[in-house]
């Protein structure tokens, strides 16, 4: 996962929606506790740097120092690279000790883990009772009728071939997803909820490099593929532009899962 990220990690940074606010009070309402939190696969720390704010100190981790490079850094944010699979005594040096964490967070990477390995290192490491584990993820942006219209030819057509098996969890909302956790106080089930939208202001180019950064077409690119060819340029600037407004509010629907460990 993480080579697939390094080419495009400032793309990725610049592209990428911040996540609304109402998520985190959400989040952090369910976790007796705010002292520490871990934002496992943090990219370039979107959801450690709203996460800052609210607990007394967050651990950043990711696989990838291209990415972390660059995250965003304020003080109470302790960003480590690690490697793709840690042993217990590994975690304990490079995250927390045993018991100490009061949130895990994932923020639209839950499926690339090795789910297995991961939930039990979250088990090692979260406090008990209730120490809360939270993972949510979006999908494609919802411009308008025409924007949506040529986007889902593109996805469907070109796009389909270099699609990770991953990210089809993501399509279908992490519905499907293992998450072996009880629901947290005052729900009666992990999720996924879908209360939540992160909305960012783009142009054309912003919409374009979100499309480069994604997975699918660094896979295409790596292959030599260009997936966004003039032709299909052109379709994107003639939908973009049919409404006159250069500007416009993507919406992405969010989907979260969210339980706790019991002792």
């Amino acid at each position: 996962m993480a080579d697939m990220f390094v080419k495009q990690a400032k793309q990725y940074a610049e592209a990428r929606p911040n996540y609304p606010e109402e998520l985190f009070k959400f989040i952090a309402s369910k976790t007796p506790k705010h002292e520490l939190a871990w934002d496992v696969g943090t990219g370039s720390g979107q959801a450690a740097a709203s996460l800052a704010p609210i607990y007394k100190n967050v651990i950043a981790t990711d696989t990838s120092p291209k990415q972390l490079e660059f995250a965003i850094k304020l003080p109470n944010i302790r960003y480590q690279l690690t490697p793709p699979t840690m042993s217990i005594t590994e975690l304990e040096q490079n995250v927390a000790t045993q018991s100490s964490v009061d949130l895990v967070t994932i923020a639209t990477a839950l499926h690339w883990f090795d789910l297995p390995q991961f939930y039990k290192q979250v088990k090692w490491v979260l406090k008990k009772p209730n120490g809360v584990i939270a993972a949510w993820t979006y999908y494609w942006p919802k411009i308008n009728e025409f924007v949506d219209a040529v986007f889902k030819s593109f996805h469907s057509v070109d796009y389909e071939p270099f699609r990770e098996p991953q990210p089809k969890l993501v399509e279908n909302k992490y519905m499907s997803i293992d998450f072996p956790f009880e629901p947290v106080d005052g729900v009666d089930n992990t999720g996924p909820f879908d209360q939540f939208v992160l909305e960012k202001l783009m142009d054309l180019d912003d919409y374009l490099t979100f499309i480069q950064s994604s997975s699918g077409y660094q896979t295409a690119k790596n292959r030599g593929v260009e997936l966004l060819t003039d032709n299909m340029m052109e379709k994107f600037n003639v939908a973009w532009n049919s409404d006159g407004q250069s500007k416009k509010v993507a919406r992405f629907p969010l989907y979260l899962r969210i339980g706790k460990v019991e002792n």
